[in-house]
């Protein structure tokens, strides 16, 4: 099973180097493998793009009733028409309610609206053509409504979306093209049907690829702008945007969250003595220390210098206490002398601290680890220490 695995990583990665590391190959199929800054920014950027569509889609779509105006008989121009009014008015109410608020949930509606209101369009419209005789030029123009679809899916291309996202948009497409196809049974042309619906899948299926692509460039930027380059850990950019992100959630539903600010003792001296090639192991071996003793939901941050910052989400003080002091028996790691690496640690949460701003929570933690450096180093302090 993992020889496949292999197999089919190096298969999926060779067109791409560099740009997806292996454990993020899930990323390209299910969302919920996402981490939350990904998805925060995919959910920011669907939106805008939904939103650049909309703005699109309600200037040309009323525009195109002056074409309609003189091939098309008067009944026929005016019922067109304003349906294009309906579905102008549709797509200016989606560029006017929607705003980027980086929840992958209102860009799942933004997406969906923003596709259900051509495809319904679409439907109602081939409908209308279907009861009238067009001949020649009306005729051709008429037949240019079938190729709504065809723009819609590849459309489709612009979005950083998984396989199943794709699926699941794209579905509805197809399905209103079939459902075209039936309501026309007596009078279609199944050869000439078939094929374009042919078209239609392959044009879906290169939009997928499209926009898994995307998706794949989105993941490497993300990864490389919220890492911080020598120790793995998180930016301190990145963890402002993580604490903003966890500690909203934690006020909406009344949670608990712990942050811890860690400082390591004596590093100044480490510096002095080792140099900064030296300094730098030392902070590289600490951060896998924490690393791996931490939760997967929780998050280390490289606050500056030699300062880190662990978030725990749905953690209460004693929960978060207990978790710093196995992590400090376990070790930080050694210094250049082989003598152990200690830390001075303040922890801080949101329900005992009563803060929903997390400057505050930060502040206050920030305390703590002064009051534990000047208490001697190498201990956590909590609460009233």
């Amino acid at each position: 099973m993992s020889y496949l695995a292999d197999v089919l990583w190096h298969r999926l990665a060779g067109p791409m180097p560099g740009e997806l590391d292996k454990s993020e190959l899930g990323y390209l199929f299910l969302p919920n493998r996402h981490m939350p800054l990904l998805m925060r920014r995919r959910a920011t950027m669907i939106v805008n793009r939904v939103r650049m569509f909309a703005f699109l889609f309600a200037v040309l779509t009323p525009l195109w009733s002056a074409i309609d105006f003189v091939v098309f008989p008067p009944s026929l121009w005016v019922t067109l028409a304003l349906m294009r009014l309906f579905a102008s008015a549709a797509f200016a109410t989606l560029l006017i309610c929607y705003r980027p608020s980086g929840n992958l949930f209102d860009a799942y509606r933004a997406i969906a609206v923003l596709f259900a209101i051509p495809t319904a369009f679409y439907v109602a419209s081939h409908t209308v053509l279907r009861t009238y005789q067009l001949s020649e030029l009306s005729a051709a123009i008429g037949a240019g409504y079938a190729f709504l679809p065809f723009v819609l899916l590849a459309g489709l291309s612009v979005f950083p979306l998984t396989l199943i996202e794709n699926v699941l948009i794209s579905s509805p497409i197809l399905l209103a093209q079939a459902l075209a196809g039936y309501l026309s049974w007596s009078t279609l042309n199944w050869p000439s049907f078939a094929g374009s619906f042919w078209l239609l899948v392959l044009i879906t299926g290169v939009s997928i690829i499209a926009g898994m692509s995307q998706l794949t460039f989105m993941t490497a930027l993300v990864r490389q702008s919220v890492r911080d380059p020598l120790t793995g850990a998180f930016s301190r950019g990145s963890g402002e945007e993580m604490l903003e992100l966890q500690l909203g959630i934690a006020n909406r539903n009344q949670g608990s969250i712990t942050v811890a600010f860690i400082d390591v003792d004596h590093f100044k001296s480490i510096n002095d003595r080792f140099g900064h090639e030296a300094g730098d192991k030392v902070l590289i071996t600490l951060a896998t220390h924490i690393t791996a003793a931490l939760r997967r939901v929780d998050v280390l941050v490289r606050w500056g210098g030699e300062e880190f910052v662990v978030i725990m989400p749905n953690t209460d003080l004693a929960e978060a206490r207990t978790a710093i002091e196995r992590l400090c028996r376990l070790g930080l790691g050694a210094g250049p002398d082989g003598t152990p690496v200690t830390a001075s640690i303040g922890l801080a949460e949101r329900r005992t601290d009563s803060t929903g701003d997390w400057k505050a929570l930060i502040e206050k933690a920030d305390q703590r680890m002064y009051h534990a450096k000047h208490n001697g180093r190498d201990q956590v302090c909590f609460g009233a220490c």
